[in-house]
């Protein structure tokens, strides 16, 4: 302990306001992840598929999972071997950018699988995005 005892004035409203932006700016940096979901069925037609994919990729692109369902009705029921080969290909068609998190499984009459970004894809993706940056700096001409 000090001799004589030290203390330290303060002003606290400006330290309770340097507080509060301290954690303001602490829950900018964070990242807040959602699920989102997009339901197909399996007889979609190609121009429905393609338009539901990319809006997959764009959820995937801003860091979002994404549940995808395949929704069975009636007599589609007895062929769930057509809702697995959507699954496939949308998987296939967004392996750049997602991984498989949860399997296509079959749970009443939806068929679900949930695609997580992938982390080493966005991070390449990031460092060329800041190369194609630099490059077109060096292109345009210096004013002075």
């Amino acid at each position: 302990m000090a001799n004589p005892p030290v203390c330290k004035v303060l002003d606290y409203g400006k330290w309770k306001y340097e507080a509060a932006q301290r954690d303001k700016e602490s829950r900018r940096k964070a990242s807040n992840v959602q699920i989102k979901e997009m339901k197909y069925r399996p007889k979609i037609g190609g121009g429905d598929f393609d338009t539901k994919t990319r809006k997959v990729a764009h959820f995937l692109d801003q860091g979002h999972k994404v549940k995808i369902t395949i929704m069975f009705r009636g007599r589609e029921m007895a062929h769930p071997e057509l809702g697995k080969r959507i699954l496939d290909q949308i998987a296939d068609q967004l392996t750049p950018t997602a991984k498989v998190e949860a399997a296509p499984k079959l749970d009443g009459r939806n068929m679900v699988m949930v695609l997580a970004p992938d982390k080493r894809s966005r991070t390449a993706k990031a460092g060329g995005s800041d190369e194609q940056h630099q490059q077109t700096q060096e292109q345009q001409p210096q004013e002075s």
